[in-house]
C-alpha cells in the first residue's frame, strides 16, 4: 500500500503532522516505537489545557490523526531508501511506501544519519545534533522532511505540535498545487 505521507514518530511533532495530513484528505501513514520523551512528561504549559500527563497527550494525539483516517502502527523504522514511487520505509516488521517522509523522531537521529541527512549541534539543553533543515523543514534528501525537536525547534511539547502541523500543511500544499489552509468553522 502507498501512502502520500509517511510520518515516523508519534509524538506532539508526529501526531500533528498526521493529524493535518489526514483531515486533508492525504492517506497518512504513522510509524510510531512508542519510546519518545514525551511519554515522561507533565505539561500544564499547553494553551487550551488545564493539565495533562505526556501518555495522555500522545494518546489523545493519535486518536485525533486516526479520527480523519490516519493510520498508525507500533514499530519501528530502521531504513529508508527513495523509490521511483517515492521512499520505500523498511521497518522491524514490514515496508511501507509513501510519496513524502516526516521524521519527527524527537531526540534520535539514528535513522536521518543512516540515510545520509545532514545534521547540526542541537541549541537546546541535552540535545547534541538535530537535523539541518530549511524554514519549511525540508532536508538535504527531497522528499524527506523533519519536524519537532529533531528539526531543531525547542523541545515544549506545544511548539513541537505546531512545527509539526506547519511542515504537514507544507508538504499537502507541494502536494495540492496551491498554499493549503485549514480553518475550521464552529457549527450552528
Amino acid at each position: 500500500m502507498s501512502y502520500d505521507i509517511a510520518i515516523i514518530g508519534a509524538g506532539p511533532a508526529g501526531a500533528s503532522a498526521a493529524l493535518f495530513a489526514a483531515k486533508a484528505g492525504k492517506k497518512t501513514l504513522v510509524i510510531d516505537n512508542d519510546k519518545g520523551l514525551t511519554k515522561r512528561a507533565w505539561m500544564e504549559n499547553h494553551y487550551g489545557v488545564a493539565e495533562i500527563s505526556g501518555p495522555d497527550m500522545i494518546e489523545l494525539g493519535k486518536n485525533q490523526a486516526r479520527k480523519f483516517g490516519a493510520e498508525i502502527v507500533q514499530d519501528t523504522a530502521t531504513n529508508i531508501v527513495k523509490n521511483d514511487a517515492g521512499f520505500q520505509i523498511e521497518t522491524e516488521n514490514g515496508l511501507f511506501t509513501a510519496k513524502h517522509v516526516i521524521l519527527a523522531t524527537g531526540i534520535s537521529v539514528n535513522l536521518a544519519e543512516k540515510i545520509g541527512l545532514n545534521t547540526k549541534p542541537g541549541t537546546e539543553p541535552r540535545i547534541p545534533k538535530v537535523l539541518d533543515v530549511d524554514q519549511d523543514g525540508k532536508t538535504n534528501i527531497e522528499g524527506i522532511w523533519a519536524a519537532g525537536t529533531v528539526a531543531g525547534v525547542s523541545v515544549h511539547t506545544i511548539i513541537t505540535a505546531g512545527d509539526g502541523a506547519k511542515v504537514a500543511i507544507n508538504i499537502i500544499s507541494e502536494l495540492n498545487g496551491t498554499r493549503y489552509v485549514d480553518h475550521d468553522i464552529l457549527k450552528a
